[in-house]
């Protein structure tokens, strides 16, 4: 049997950490994701253009959302703190 325990208060001197606003946010991701939706077309286009619509989708989302979320946001997220944070 164990006894739970009430988590350790948080500093008073700690920051907050706030979200950066939703439209700034959104207008990083357009920034990220446009142009690599547009270059895995131009490049896998021939190659996937004959494809029925839900596997061309598939092909290309299995490419660029992880492009997305481990390279291009992160990368873009770091460059970018300042004009997201202000």
């Amino acid at each position: 049997m164990s006894v739970a325990t009430a988590p350790a208060p948080r500093s008073a001197a700690a920051p907050q950490r706030t979200a950066p606003p939703r439209h700034r946010q959104a207008l990083l991701v357009w920034l990220a994701i446009y142009p690599t939706i547009t270059l895995v077309l131009e490049l896998a286009g021939p190659v996937i253009g004959e494809w029925p619509l839900p596997l061309r989708t598939l092909a290309l989302t299995a490419v660029v959302v992880p492009l997305m979320v481990f390279v291009l946001l992160p990368a873009l997220q770091r460059v970018f703190r300042p004009w997201l944070l202000r």
